[in-house]
Order: C-alpha cells, then sequence, then structure tokens
C-alpha cells in the first residue's frame, strides 16, 4: 500500500509536488522553509505555472476548512503571502484571482481567527505595487464584509480585534483600488454609504472624545485606526469625489441626532479639513451651508448645532473656505438669519437657542469677511446692505417693513464685516451706493441702530485706530 502511494506521488505535477512539500507533517512545525525556498524560486522560474500553483492551494485549504485543520489554513495562507510578494510577472493576475477566492472563503466563516488571518493577508496584498494592469477584479464582496466586521457586537475581547481587522480592511481596498482606473470605482456612492458609517460607528467612543487630535493615541484601538482611515481616504479624494465621502458623514450625523451636543461633529469635521487638498477646503463649509438650509424647519438646538461646526470650519480653514460662490454663501447666512428672527420661539429654552444660532451667523460671516479681498469685503456689506427696506424719502427713514430685530442684526454683521477691512482711500471705502443708505441709517427712531451705524462709520473712516482712544473722552 505504502508502494502504492509513493507512486501514485510521483504521478503528480512538479508544482503538486512542490506545492505538498511545503506542509509538514505536525502542523504545529510551521511552514517548511526549505521547501518554500524550493516552490518560490520554480513560482519565479515558470511564472505560467503561477496559477497553477494558487489553484491546487486553494483546493487544499478549502479542504482543510472543511475538515477544521486550522493549521494547515495558517501555512496555506502564509505561502501564498509569500509568493504574492515575490512574484510580479505576467501572469500574476491569474494567481491573485485564486488568492482573493481564499481570502473570501475565510472571510464567510464563522471563526474570527480565520477571519482576522484573511485580513491581514488582503492587508499585505493591498500594500504591494503590481507591475501588471490588473482587469475584471470585483471587491464588492469585500468593501460589505469588512464593513459589516466593523459593527462587530460580539461581547468578549474578540470583539475590538475583529472591528479593528475590518477597519484595516477598508483601508486596504481603498488603497488597492482609489488609484487604479481598471479597478472598481470605491468613490461610488453604494460603497462610500458602507464606509464611511463603519468609520464614524467607531470613532464615536469615549476614549475618541476625550484625546486631543494632536495626542498620543493607542494605535490598536478601533477608534484611532477608523481615524486614520477616515483621513487616508479624504486625502486621497478628488474634486469630484470629497462630495460622496461628505454625503454619508452628514447622514450619519442626522440619523443618529450627533447635532445635539456637536462635539464629535466638529471633531470629525477638523479631521476632515485637515486632510482634505487644500484647494477643496471650500467644498467642506460649501456642503455644511446646504445641510444648514435643508434644517431650516428643524429644532433650533439642532440647527445652531450645525452652525457652530460650520463656524468652527471656517475658523479652520482660513482662505481655503471661501471658494467661487461667496455671495451665495452670505446669501444663505443672511436668509437664515432672517428665518429664526421671523419665526421667533416663545419657548425660554428654544429662543435661548435662536439666540445662539443667531449670533453664530454673524460671527461666521466675520470670519468668511476676514479672508476676502478687501474689494469683495466691500462688495459683501453692499449685499447685506441691500437686505434693508429701500428708504426713497425722509417720510420712510425707520419705517417697519422688516423687524427691528433683524434690521439690528443685519447691522451687527455689517459691522463685523466692516472690522476686518483696512480702510486704504476713503473713495474706495464709501462708493455712493454704500455711503448714502448708511447716512440715512444714522436717522433712524431706534437709537442703538444708530449707534450701530456710527460705530460702522467710524471704524471704516478710521485708518490709524484712533476710535479706542475717542471712546474714553
Amino acid at each position: 500500500m505504502a508502494g502504492c502511494c509513493g507512486c501514485c506521488t510521483a504521478l503528480k505535477p512538479r508544482y503538486k509536488r512542490l506545492v505538498d512539500n511545503i506542509f509538514p507533517v505536525n502542523p504545529q512545525d510551521g511552514l517548511v522553509k526549505n521547501n518554500m525556498d524550493k516552490l518560490t524560486f520554480y513560482a519565479i522560474s515558470s511564472p505560467e505555472k503561477l496559477d497553477r500553483i494558487g489553484e491546487y492551494l486553494a483546493q487544499r485549504l478549502s479542504r482543510d476548512v472543511h475538515r477544521h485543520k486550522m493549521g494547515f489554513v495558517f501555512i496555506a495562507m502564509d505561502a501564498l503571502d509569500q509568493l504574492l510578494f515575490v512574484c510580479h510577472s505576467q501572469s500574476i493576475n491569474l494567481f491573485v484571482e485564486s488568492f482573493l477566492k481564499m481570502v473570501q472563503k475565510l472571510l464567510e466563516c464563522d471563526e474570527p481567527d480565520l477571519q482576522i488571518l484573511a485580513t491581514s493577508s488582503f492587508v499585505k496584498f493591498a500594500n504591494i505595487e503590481e507591475d501588471t494592469p490588473s482587469y475584471h477584479r470585483r471587491y464588492d464582496f469585500f468593501v460589505s464584509k469588512f464593513s459589516s466586521m466593523c459593527h462587530n457586537s460580539m461581547e468578549n475581547e474578540s470583539q475590538m480585534k475583529i472591528r479593528s481587522a475590518g477597519l484595516q480592511g477598508l483601508q486596504g481596498v481603498v488603497r488597492k483600488t482609489v488609484s487604479d482606473d481598471l479597478q472598481v470605482n470605491i468613490w461610488d456612492p453604494v460603497h462610500m454609504d458602507k464606509i464611511v458609517p463603519s468609520l464614524l460607528y467607531n470613532m464615536y467612543t469615549p476614549e475618541f472624545m476625550t484625546v486631543d487630535l494632536e495626542s498620543p493615541k493607542d494605535e490598536e484601538h478601533p477608534a484611532y485606526i477608523a481615524e486614520t482611515v477616515l483621513r487616508d481616504l479624504v486625502c486621497r479624494a478628488s474634486y469630484g469625489n470629497i462630495k460622496t465621502v461628505l454625503r454619508p458623514v452628514l447622514i450619519h450625523l442626522d440619523n443618529h441626532k450627533l447635532w445635539v451636543p456637536n462635539d464629535f461633529a466638529a471633531k470629525v469635521f477638523k479631521i476632515i479639513l485637515y486632510s482634505v487638498q487644500q484647494q477643496f477646503g471650500y467644498v467642506v463649509t460649501k456642503m455644511l451651508i446646504t445641510h444648514l438650509d435643508k434644517h431650516t424647519n428643524s429644532d433650533r438646538n439642532v440647527k445652531y448645532g450645525i452652525m457652530d461646526v460650520l463656524y468652527q470650519c471656517v475658523v479652520i480653514s482660513a482662505g481655503n473656505s471661501l471658494g467661487p460662490s461667496v455671495p451665495h454663501v452670505f446669501n444663505s447666512l443672511l436668509r437664515q438669519l432672517m428665518n429664526s428672527l421671523e419665526n421667533k420661539s416663545q419657548e425660554p429654552t428654544q429662543r435661548n437657542y435662536e439666540r445662539k444660532f443667531e449670533e453664530c451667523i454673524v460671527n461666521t460671516v466675520g470670519e468668511f469677511a476676514s479672508n476676502l479681498p478687501d474689494y469683495q469685503k466691500i462688495e459683501n456689506m453692499m449685499v447685506i446692505m441691500r437686505k434693508f427696506p429701500a428708504c426713497s424719502s425722509d417720510d420712510d427713514i425707520g419705517s417697519v417693513t422688516i423687524s427691528l430685530q433683524y434690521q439690528m442684526m443685519l447691522l451687527k454683521t455689517l459691522l463685523m464685516v466692516a472690522t476686518k477691512y483696512k480702510t486704504v482711500t476713503l473713495g474706495s471705502a464709501f462708493p455712493p451706493e454704500f455711503l448714502h443708505p448708511l447716512l440715512r441709517m444714522s436717522l433712524f427712531d431706534e437709537p442703538s441702530m444708530r449707534i450701530t451705524v456710527q460705530e460702522i462709520l467710524h471704524t471704516l473712516i478710521d485708518r490709524h485706530n484712533n476710535s479706542s482712544r475717542f471712546r474714553t473722552v
């Protein structure tokens, strides 16, 4: 019988004999190194055999998984990792197909150790630069599976390991596909709607919220792996793709009611702004403003939460928050201001949030204005001026066509922009279409409004910072 087995072994193709020889009698002994070197040399010398080697290894692995011989499964994956790392021939694509089938087979198992093993191999594969283009390679299963691993809820120590593995797997998929036009388009909403919420779900932890962005972190904790993956994803996004990342972020914050309090939302957007390519920073603020418009009829505290995050984003991104649509930004914010004042709540708590919301709008307009060139600051002061009722005669001065409170807030906004303007010549600071309405406003009946108008005039006239000295007279 023994002689018959030996005869059958001799009849096997050489690549099968070489594969069989890397497996020890006892799996605890690990991969047979000398025989693995022979298999590697054979694969390099005969690259046309790579696909057969991969197929045979896949058969052995499937058989060992079915028979629960886990030691041999680990040896097979170790051999695959080594062959992938060494071989870069034209035949590598067919071998990769076998490799991905084996990774998928292990990910479909219920054993956490096998899922972690498969993810580790996939991450190693993702870090390999392939010399040949790959066609028709699909990663849909891996996006779905790694995302589901990120939501693992096992109540034992395996939970953190599986979540961490899922996050690392998502990072591997992103790195493998983001720069290859022949791969699946990872920026499609169908993929982003799985990846982004998985990252945010793991980031929303007490440990993550209590550590500053610049502080040292536990790199093994899922929250910080998720943060790293989010940074990696955002920094690779082009202009056309950044919106597909931000959309699921906003939806996640809405669905899980994370605008009140908005600490987590603010931290997430800070990470995004610090990671996004500098020239695309304005897209982030523009999408936040659009999202605020969608919440026009939402609770006051939700609107304030979004507005506060927007203000913090404008402060961080400085000049990169402007972009080409500055008038649209100003008009949107002023429209929100008027809507808030026209729909005042009688409930004290809600009214308190409304006041915070209104003040935040004024401060945000001021921050936007501080990053504008001077000629645009004057233009935007004129935009604000047009929001006042037109006064055609002296009889119309102070007429209440819009609420007194709204006019007062507009003047505060005008003053905020004026403080950011550096007057060089009075002619450029006071074009007639701006100066005449401003002077007419100085005749309003309301004393506080007249004082604010005077402050605006003094701010623009004063080129040597003398205003503060006159206030003490």
